[in-house]
C-alpha cells in the first residue's frame, strides 16, 4: 500500500456556474465533459471552451478532468482521436475513461496524459484495479456498490490509486451493466443517455400474484449517498479522491456538497475530532436528495437501500400532517424542524404515496401563515388557490422542498465580485546590511524578487518579521493569501514600506505568470484507419444454449446445441449439471457472475475446477483467468467491447470468442465483426435483455425482513417473480450466485432478422439465452433458430413462432438498426 496521503475532494461542474461553484467552495479538482463523449450528454463544455476552462483551474490551483467515458463505436473512433489530441492539447490533466480501445488511443496519442478508469468500468476486485492499470489507467474510480472493507481489501492488494464516490445520486444498476434505456428507448446509458427507468413504478409480481407494495411503489429507485461522517474511517485507507456526483446539478448544490466534503476532510486530516453540526445534512437534503445514507459503504443492508416511496428530490421531510381543516393544515414536526424551523416563505410538498397514483400530482405551495399550537404542532395556511386541502389527509408527510436560507448560504460561492477561494502562498526572506534584499515567493512554482540594490542599516528601527507579515500579506483582491513567513534578518537593515509593497507587487505579477502558463503535452496527430480482418473460410453455423434452472435443462440437452452454457443461481447444483451435460455428449460451458467483489475468489476457482468452458463476464475475472492461463474462454456482452479496438484488445487477453456489447445494433455489429474478425464473434440471436444488473437483492427487500443472505431466507430460491411496469409488461427478476439481482426485458429480443447478414460476413456462433422460459418454449425456439439457421425457414416465419410461444411479446430491441446506420446493412 502507498503512503497515506491527503485525498482530493473532486467536484463534477455541467457548466460555467458550476465550475466556478466548485472552485469557490474548496475543491482541489473538478471533473466535467465535453458535449460528446460524455456519461452526461446533456451538460458539458464545447471543445472551443475547454482551453479557457483548463487555463482557469490552473490559475486557481486546480486540477480538471475531462469524462470521456462512453462506449466509442466503430465510426466514431477517428473523431475519438480528433477529440483526445485537443484534450491533451488543452492540458487537462486527466481523462476518465470507460471504453478499452479509448485507453490504447489515449497512449498512442498523447502517452502522457493520465488515464483514470472510470466507474463505468465495473471494477469490483484488485483484478480489475490490475487489468485497468495494464491499459494504462494511472487511477481507477471503483464501483459504488464496496463496502469499506471491501474498498480496504482492495486497497491493501494494489499500488494504483484509487477514487471513491462519497455523495450524490446511486444508480440501482452497476455503471457501465444498465440496459434499460437501450431496451426500452433506443438510448444507452453506456452512452450518456440514460432515460432512468429505476425511477419508474412497479408492481411487484410473486409466482404470478401481485404482492402489495404499500407505499414502496418505486422499488428500483435508491436514495442519494452520503458519507460526511464516514470520513475519517476512508483516510488511513489511502484513497486518492473523494468523488462528489452531479454533473447535472446546479451551482448552489455543487457549492454546497463541496464545501461540506471540504470541511469534513481538512478537519479529519487535523485529527479534529466531533460530531457532524446536523445542519450540514439538513442543507445537503434541502439542496437534492431522495433520502440519504451510506448504503453499500456500511455493508450489506437490503432493506435501506430503497425506500421506495418516491423517485425524485422532496428536501427535507419535517413532519406529518395531524389534521386537515378547510383551509389550513396542522403538522406535527420532526427533528428536522428544531434545527431548521418551517418559516414563512418556505416552499412545501405534501406527500401521499402510500395512497396516491403515482401519476397524479402532489400538492405542494408556499407557507403563508405559520401559527404554533403548542408542543411539536403548527398550524399552516397557503396563499389561496395554492392547494386543494380536499387532496390532504391525516398522515401525509410534510417536506420543505426549498429554504431560501439554503440559497443565501450558497450564494458565499456562487455569486462573489472577488475570489473568495485563495492559494496559499510561502515566503522566506533575506535581509543582510550590504545586500539586496531577497523574497522567495512559492505557490507550486518559487519566484525570485530582489530589492534593487544593497540595504543600508537603519538609522532608528530595522526591518522586522512583524513588517514583513504585514506587507507580504496584503494581497488583496488576488488569488493568493500568506500562509507561511520565515525571515533571515541580519544587522538591522533599513527597509522603506514602499520597497515592500511594490516586491509584493512584482511578485503577484509573476506568480500570476506562472499560474497562468499552459500545460504543454506531447501530441502524436494520429490518423485513425482499423484494419480489416482477413476473411477466413465460411464455418456452420452453430447454435448455443443458455439455460438458468434445472428445470431448464432437458430440454436444452434435447435440442442438441453446439453447447450449453449454465447460469445456474445455485452453486452446489452447477457440477452434477455439468457432469450431466456432459454425459449427454453436449459440450458444456458456465456463466461467471458479471460482478467479483472481495471475498468471492472462491466463486471463479469453483468455476475453474469444472474444467468446462467459462463464459466471462467480468473484466476482472478475466485478467485473473489469463493469469492463471486458463483455456477455453468466451467473452460476453458485458466486458462492453463496442469497437474492434476493444473487440482485438479483449480477444488477446486469452479469449476464444466475444459477445459485443449490447449497446450495438445489428448493423453495428457487422462492422465490428469485419474488423476484429467474424470468426471470434458470437452474437445473441435470442433472449430477453438484461436491463438491470443491481447490487440492491429485490427478494431480500421485499420478501423477506432480513439484511442480507445471511437472514433473508433466500426467497430466490423459491418463487418465480417479476416486475410489472407501467404498461403492463412483466420483466422477469433473477437472481445470481453473488446475490444480484438482473431485471430482464419482458419481451423476447430476436435477430432473426439479421441472421443471414451475419452469416453472410462469416459470424457462425449463434447463442439463444432463456429466462423463465418452459421446457416447451425452448424446444419450440431452438429448433426455429435451427430451422432459420439451415435455410429452413424465413425469419418472419420464426419471429411469428416466438410471438406464438413466447405471449410477452417479441422486439428487435437493442439490434433495431436506425436509418443513420443503414449504411452498414448488407443486403
Amino acid at each position: 500500500m502507498s503512503p497515506v496521503r491527503k485525498p482530493e475532494i473532486m467536484s463534477p461542474a455541467g457548466h460555467w456556474p458550476q465550475l466556478r461553484a466548485a472552485v469557490e467552495a474548496g475543491a482541489d479538482s473538478v471533473y466535467f465533459g465535453l458535449t460528446h463523449f460524455s456519461a452526461r450528454a446533456k451538460v458539458g463544455f464545447t471543445v472551443e471552451e475547454l482551453p479557457t476552462a483548463m487555463a482557469e483551474l490552473h490559475r486557481r490551483g486546480v486540477k480538471g478532468y475531462v469524462t470521456f467515458n462512453t462506449l466509442v463505436f466503430d465510426t466514431e473512433l477517428a473523431e475519438a482521436a480528433k477529440a483526445i489530441e485537443t484534450i491533451a492539447r488543452a492540458g487537462v490533466d486527466a481523462i476518465i475513461v470507460q471504453d478499452l480501445g479509448v485507453c490504447s488511443l489515449v497512449q498512442q496519442i498523447a502517452p502522457d496524459l493520465e488515464i483514470h478508469g472510470s466507474t463505468q468500468m465495473s471494477i469490483t476486485s484488485a483484478d480489475g484495479v490490475r487489468l485497468a492499470q495494464r491499459l494504462g489507467a494511472r487511477r481507477v474510480n471503483l464501483a459504488r456498490e464496496l463496502s469499506l472493507e471491501e474498498i480496504a481489501k482492495i486497497r491493501s492488494e494494489t499500488d494504483c490509486e484509487l477514487e471513491i464516490f462519497v455523495h450524490g445520486a446511486l444508480c440501482v444498476a452497476y455503471s457501465g451493466q444498465c440496459f434499460s434505456s437501450e431496451a426500452w428507448g433506443g438510448r444507452s446509458a453506456n452512452r450518456g443517455q440514460c432515460a432512468q427507468a429505476c425511477r419508474l413504478p412497479y408492481e411487484l409480481m410473486v409466482d404470478g400474484v401481485e404482492t402489495p407494495l404499500g407505499d414502496a411503489r418505486y422499488l428500483l429507485s435508491p436514495g442519494d449517498l452520503y458519507t460526511l461522517d464516514w470520513i475519517p474511517k476512508l483516510l488511513p485507507l489511502g484513497i486518492a479522491s473523494l468523488k462528489i456526483e452531479g454533473r447535472y446539478k446546479d451551482a448552489e448544490y455543487v457549492a454546497i456538497t463541496t464545501q461540506a466534503y471540504r470541511q469534513a476532510l481538512d478537519e479529519a486530516w487535523k485529527g479534529i475530532e466531533k460530531a457532524r453540526d446536523p445542519i450540514e445534512k439538513i442543507r445537503l437534503e434541502q439542496v437534492y436528495s431522495r433520502g440519504l445514507g451510506p448504503f453499500f459503504l456500511s455493508g450489506t443492508n437490503h432493506q435501506t437501500v430503497v425506500q421506495g416511496r418516491g423517485p425524485r428530490h422532496r428536501g427535507v421531510l419535517m413532519g406529518r400532517v395531524s389534521r386537515v381543516g378547510d383551509h389550513s393544515i396542522q403538522v406535527t414536526v420532526n427533528d428536522a424542524h428544531a434545527v431548521a424551523p418551517l418559516k414563512l416563505g418556505d416552499g412545501v410538498v405534501l406527500d401521499a404515496a402510500d395512497w396516491r397514483s403515482p401519476q397524479e400530482a402532489e400538492e405542494g405551495g408556499r407557507i403563508y401563515a405559520l401559527r404554533p399550537l403548542g408542543g411539536r404542532t403548527l398550524e399552516l395556511e397557503f396563499a389561496n388557490g395554492a392547494i386543494r386541502f380536499d387532496r390532504i389527509r391525516v398522515g401525509d408527510l410534510l417536506w420543505r422542498s426549498h429554504d431560501a436560507e439554503v440559497d443565501r448560504f450558497a450564494r458565499q460561492w456562487t455569486e462573489l465580485s472577488k475570489p473568495l477561494r485563495k492559494r496559499s502562498v510561502d515566503v522566506r526572506v533575506e535581509a543582510k546590511v550590504g545586500e539586496p534584499l531577497r523574497s522567495y515567493w512559492k505557490c507550486g512554482q518559487e519566484v525570485l524578487v530582489e530589492s534593487g540594490g544593497p540595504l543600508v542599516r537603519a538609522q532608528q528601527q530595522g526591518l522586522s518579521q512583524e513588517t514583513l507579515a504585514a506587507q507580504f500579506s496584503r494581497l488583496g483582491n488576488t488569488i493568493f493569501e500568506l500562509r507561511e513567513l520565515q525571515a533571515s534578518i541580519a544587522g538591522e537593515p533599513f527597509v522603506p514600506v514602499s520597497m515592500l509593497n511594490q516586491m509584493r507587487r512584482e511578485a503577484v505579477e509573476k506568480l500570476e505568470a506562472f499560474a497562468n502558463e499552459p500545460v504543454v503535452r506531447h501530441v502524436t496527430p494520429y490518423h485513425f484507419v482499423s484494419p480489416v480482418a482477413p476473411p477466413l473460410p465460411a464455418q456452420q453455423a452453430q447454435l448455443h444454449l443458455l439455460i438458468r434452472s434445472p428445470k431448464q435443462l432437458e430440454a436444452a440437452i434435447a435440442a442438441q446445441p453446439a453447447s450449453i452454457t449454465l447460469d445456474y443461481l445455485d452453486l452446489y447444483g452447477l457440477r452434477p449439471a455439468v457432469e450431466h451435460v456432459r454425459a449427454s455428449g453436449v459440450p458444456v460451458r458456465v456463466a461467471s457472475p458479471r460482478v467479483l467483489k472481495p471475498g468471492e475468489e472462491k466463486i471463479a476457482d469453483f468455476l475453474v475446477k469444472l474444467d468446462c468452458q467459462i463464459l466471462v463476464r467480468a473484466a476482472g475475472l478475466l485478467d485473473r483467468l489469463q493469469q492463471r492461463h486458463v483455456q477455453g474462454l468466451i467473452g460476453d456482452f458485458s466486458l462492453n467491447a463496442a469497437n474492434a479496438v476493444s473487440a482485438r484488445m479483449l480477444l488477446e487477453m486469452g479469449l476464444d470468442r466475444l459477445t459485443p456489447t449490447h449497446d450495438l445494433n445489428a448493423a453495428q455489429l457487422v462492422e465490428l465483426a469485419r474488423l476484429a474478425g467474424a470468426n471470434r464473434i458470437e452474437v445473441v440471436a435470442y433472449q430477453h435483455l438484461p436491463v438491470f444488473h443491481t447490487e440492491h437483492c429485490v427478494f431480500c427487500r421485499f420478501l423477506s425482513e432480513g439484511t442480507s443472505y445471511l437472514d433473508c431466507g433466500r426467497p430466490c430460491e423459491h418463487h418465480e417473480v417479476t416486475l410489472r411496469d407501467e404498461q403492463g409488461r412483466e420483466h422477469p427478476l433473477v437472481a445470481d450466485v453473488g446475490c444480484r439481482n438482473t431485471v430482464f426485458g419482458a419481451e423476447a429480443q430476436s435477430g432473426a432478422a439479421h441472421v443471414a447478414n451475419w452469416k453472410r460476413i462469416g459470424i457462425a456462433h449463434f447463442r439463444l439465452e432463456f429466462v423463465h422460459e418452459s421446457a416447451e418454449q425452448i424446444r419450440q425456439i431452438a429448433d426455429g433458430f435451427r430451422d432459420l439457421l439451415a435455410n429452413k425457414s424465413r425469419p418472419a416465419d420464426l419471429d411469428r413462432l416466438i410471438r406464438q410461444v413466447q405471449p410477452a411479446g417479441l422486439t428487435e430491441g437493442s439490434l433495431h438498426i436506425p436509418k443513420k446506420d443503414a449504411v452498414f446493412q448488407i443486403l
